[in-house]
């Protein structure tokens, strides 16, 4: 299911291919997240045309609305939001564990315990989610067998288990899942990080068994085949599960973790947890150096393009991040020379394009003097003409990253870019 083409010489980079029943991804690639199955203010024939292979959706979000049956009744994920390309589903963890607010390693009634992903937040003060919700106040609860949360905007309780979140990914058919695993916070200290850990392995176990068994137990499966019921249709019977490293910022538990996650039988692996700018190279090696060579791996959550170049070169195949459209429906555009704000009032008469040799749309046809006025007035279409820009760039920049790789100037290549990238 994938292929190494080439190899960085003294890295742990490479360029590869991941075959899916909708089609090759060719790595390095930047899956466009497309939380609720949209990418915010793009048609996906607009998505497609930024040169994005593959989108992620958020398990979490599409559970709480419409709910997975209405995806699986629509025939999935590509069918219901019309992308002929390759599909990611994350597992949910990440956002079950960030509806806390703020980070706790006191027990709460047995092995229960208050948990988030958001850090030195207080208590009684909102805070902003992913899907720009707010949340404050509703901790989600951990024990062994799953999480206990409440949907930020009804407050209705819902479970998760590492078997839920697999059910449910295989209701919404992408082509490549996550296992459920927790998420912790970056400030967390080394026992707990290592008791999370522990717990995301022996959760990766469970879903697993309940991928190869399609959610059937022993027993529903005997009693099927005895009385000759028909197996229920998949929406996607090729699915690929990638099992996720933890570990947080501790050397010892990451490469603990890369050693029990790439023994278990997965098709590819996840990367999760926060990393530093100035740790994430050093992080990779940690886990890239254990993991297996020939199975991708996906950096969660990564998207700025210093971030990406680093990722690659030290082992990373695919990574996700809504910075390019969340920036870009703020007015953040990225250039060559690093990020401009459109809003800046030195724009207001400048009849240049954003980068005067970038072949996106937006960059083709309009002005960063027309792209300021959008967005002084508020105007709908300002974010789509930025998004679709700075989706332009990053996979722009993963192409070029892979052609380095495959024709054998990544060095060169990397230097000259980020002489000239300002973050």
């Amino acid at each position: 299911m994938f292929k190494v083409e080439s190899k960085i010489n003294g890295a742990l980079g490479r360029a590869g291919v991941l075959h899916t029943s909708h089609g090759e991804i060719k790595t390095p690639a930047f899956a466009t997240v497309g939380t609720k199955a949209t990418v915010k203010a793009l048609t996906p024939e607009q998505v497609r045309d930024t040169g994005s292979q593959v989108v992620l959706a958020n398990t979490f979000h599409l559970f709480l609305q419409p709910g997975e049956r209405v995806v699986k009744m629509a025939g999935g994920l590509n069918r219901f939001m019309n992308w002929p390309g390759p599909t990611i589903t994350d597992s949910g963890g990440f956002q079950v564990f960030s509806l806390g607010a703020a980070f706790s390693s006191e027990k709460s009634g047995g092995t229960k315990r208050k948990i988030s992903k958001i850090a030195k937040v207080p208590a009684d003060e909102n805070i902003i989610l992913d899907d720009g919700q707010q949340g404050g106040g509703g901790l989600a609860i951990i024990d062994e067998d799953g999480v206990s949360f409440r949907d930020p905007s009804s407050g209705a309780p819902h479970r998760l288990t590492p078997e839920r979140s697999i059910e449910i990914q295989r209701s919404l058919g992408a082509d490549v899942i996550f296992s459920f695993d927790e998420c912790t916070s970056p400030f967390a200290p080394h026992e707990y990080q290592k008791e999370a850990m522990e717990r995301t392995h022996r959760w990766a176990e469970r879903c697993l068994v309940n991928h190869r068994n399609k959610g059937e137990s022993k027993i529903r499966r005997i009693t099927r085949e005895i009385l000759k019921i028909e197996e229920e249709k998949e929406i996607n019977p090729t699915q690929q599960l990638f099992g996720i490293v933890q570990g947080g910022r501790f050397e010892d538990l990451r490469k603990d973790s890369a050693r029990v996650i790439g023994k278990m039988d997965f098709d590819g692996f996840g990367i999760g947890g926060s990393f530093g700018k100035a740790d994430i190279d050093e992080a990779l090696r940690w886990v890239n150096i254990i993991l297996p060579e020939e199975k991708p791996r996906h950096l969660l959550g990564i998207g700025e393009p210093v971030d990406l170049i680093l990722g690659v070169e030290n082992g990373a195949d695919l990574f996700d991040c809504v910075i390019p459209t969340r920036m870009g429906r703020n007015g953040g555009l990225f250039t060559k020379n690093g990020k401009i704000n459109i809003t800046n009032s030195k724009f207001k008469k400048d009849f240049s394009r954003i980068e005067d040799d970038c072949r996106c749309y937006t960059c083709q046809n309009y002005t960063m003097a027309y792209l300021a006025h959008l967005f002084k007035a508020r105007e709908m279409l300002a974010a789509t003409l930025a998004s679709i820009h700075n989706l332009y760039f990053i996979n722009n920049l993963m192409s070029e990253i892979r052609k380095s790789i495959l024709e054998g100037y990544f060095p060169k290549f990397k230097d000259e870019f980020l002489k000239k990238y300002k973050s």
